[in-house]
């Protein structure tokens, strides 16, 4: 099955100009669940991997099922005030201002192999900041897999150096 089409687009959202791809309709599809989990785990297996990273929110829906297939941890990434104890923030630029993200500074201890998993890849801000806060805490990041990757936002540039994977990629 060609999990692309799968993902509802929606047009104008969340502001006009943007085709937005919702993922939702791929996650209520057991079958479309499955192969994208077992797809991104697939390069993984055999790996030693200790911790599977998804940011807020979809990282979190995609990463749980594949650090629980990895035999590995799962470390959310947040906005902030959102974790409860010490955390280790991250300030990164938008296009117009900036935003951050935290990680709690006892997540990822130094020299556990990292994935860091999202259902997307856009611009590339939210990646490396992610990636930041891993190797700021000494972690070390093994690869990055995407289930989408809108290629014409070109965020790959931001992570020169990273193994990047994307499952889907969107031209336009």
């Amino acid at each position: 099955m060609l999990l692309q089409d799968k993902i509802r687009e929606i047009q104008d959202f969340p502001k006009e100009g943007i085709n937005f791809k919702d993922i939702t309709t791929l996650l209520k599809d057991p079958e479309a669940l499955k192969q994208m989990i077992d797809e991104i785990c697939e390069p993984l297996k055999g790996q030693q991997i200790d911790l599977v990273v998804g940011p807020e929110s979809r990282g979190f829906i995609v990463g749980v099922p594949i650090a629980y297939l990895l035999n590995a941890g799962f470390v959310p990434v947040r906005k902030p005030g959102k974790l409860p104890a010490d955390v280790k923030k991250y300030e990164y630029e938008l296009e117009y201002g900036t935003d951050s993200l935290e990680i709690h500074v006892d997540a990822i201890q130094p020299g556990q192999r990292v994935v860091i998993v999202d259902d997307l890849l856009a611009t590339g801000g939210t990646m490396k900041a992610t990636a930041r806060l891993i190797e700021a805490l000494g972690g070390e990041v093994v690869s990055m897999q995407f289930l989408m990757e809108l290629t014409f936002l070109k965020g790959r540039q931001q992570l020169e150096g990273y193994n990047i994977r994307s499952l889907i990629a969107y031209d336009e």
